[in-house]
């Protein structure tokens, strides 16, 4: 059988730390009870399980348990920040700002809400994948009542100045909601510090299971209205019905958990990784790094090379690196990433571009044999080229 390709798609997902999973197990059929049924002790035991994952999620963001509401993911907490908000304060205004590289979780429930007749700003961002703070104060109107701008870009990485943009939304009473999806466990995040006032997260970019998330929702010095997405039985104070799945749970706090007491070091080592692969790759010649090329995510390297056909420079990745050109939400589609589109990429460098995600489980050998393979394939395409 032959060796399965190397894995550099963490910004799609990662695979479950088997720490996580093992902390997972036991509420599958041991704990089995609903956190909701509070008069025996299977109830009790996955309550007791679900309060310490929330109380772990709500240390690492500086937040309080009470503000953490479990959803099935960070697309459902775009979903139910962004048309909550909507719904719960059309009448003090109708209109939104959010960034032209946001996530399509945060564009698109965006315009659904142009459907029903509020107005959203989409505001460019520099060359570099920053958002200008000027452009930003520009946007703001008498009814603006929230601000959408992602923590960690998914496909260039970049980080974005979240303390500055929430400082300029309390100055305004504007409600700050961030998608900290790529950010969560890979960098500092305290919602005190950085104004924020509602925050998607996920479990599955940082070694925990897919399929649950949370928002965080602000509740005092503002606190924040919303109006549920699901209704039901009334979990999660109202705001998100449904029986709460313990074992995900659980997995979620484990993996943050996880990721906190390994930050800095990680941080270090994956930048390291970063900057041996891009050492090696840089040697090409005509290739170009996509966002600012010290504020993103310490294992995010997404790159532009000339001379070659995006397609065919996947197909010939493949076989040694699993690589992806941009977000996994939107692989299957041909035209080219809005997000490179936004930092002013033509289509044809924007077609033949890489992300390269760096994770925790992967080795100095493994960059230099993707350096490599990634090397020789853009050379023998380049010199295919020639011959046409």
């Amino acid at each position: 059988m032959s060796a399965r390709p190397i894995y550099l798609d963490s910004h799609a997902t990662t695979p479950t730390d088997e720490r996580v999973l093992q902390a997972m197990l036991p509420y599958f059929s041991q704990y089995f009870g609903n956190p909701a049924s509070i008069t025996h002790q299977y109830g009790w035991e996955a309550e007791a399980a679900v309060k310490q994952a929330r109380e772990t999620l709500a240390r690492a963001i500086g937040a309080t348990p009470e503000e953490i509401v479990f959803t099935s993911g960070a697309t459902e907490a775009n979903n139910l920040a962004l048309k909550g908000v909507a719904e719960a304060y059309f009448q003090k205004g109708q209109h939104l700002i959010s960034v032209q590289t946001e996530h399509n979780a945060v564009l698109d429930p965006c315009r659904y809400l142009e459907s029903l007749g509020f107005c959203v700003t989409y505001l460019p961002v520099r060359d570099d994948g920053i958002l200008d703070l000027d452009r930003l104060q520009d946007a703001f109107r008498p009814d603006t009542i929230l601000v959408s701008v992602m923590a960690a870009n998914n496909e260039i990485g970049v980080l974005q100045p979240l303390t500055k943009i929430g400082e300029y939304c309390r100055e305004r009473g504007v409600i700050f909601h961030t998608d900290a999806a790529q950010a969560l466990g890979k960098i500092p995040l305290d919602v005190e510090a950085m104004h924020v006032d509602l925050m998607s997260l996920t479990a599955h970019k940082l070694y925990g299971p897919k399929g649950i998330g949370a928002l965080y929702v602000r509740r005092r010095n503002p606190r924040v209205k919303l109006a549920p997405q699901i209704h039901g039985g009334g979990h999660e104070r109202g705001l998100r019905s449904g029986t709460l799945y313990a074992p995900q749970i659980v997995g979620f706090g484990k993996a943050v958990e996880i990721a906190l007491a390994d930050m800095d070091g990680e941080t270090r080592r994956l930048r390291d990784l970063r900057s041996r692969l891009w050492e090696q790759l840089s040697t090409l010649g005509d290739i170009y790094l996509n966002g600012h090329p010290s504020d993103r995510l310490p294992g995010n390297l997404n790159i532009s090379i000339a001379g070659v056909d995006g397609q065919a420079l996947l197909l010939g990745l493949q076989p040694v690196v699993a690589v992806s050109s941009g977000s996994a939400c939107t692989s299957a589609k041909i035209e080219p990433s809005h997000v490179l589109a936004a930092l002013g990429r033509s289509p044809e460098l924007a077609y033949a571009s890489i992300r390269f995600g760096i994770g925790r489980f992967n080795t100095e050998a493994e960059i230099d044999r993707v350096a490599e393979h990634t090397i020789a394939t853009v050379r023998s395409l380049r010199e295919v080229a020639l011959k046409f």
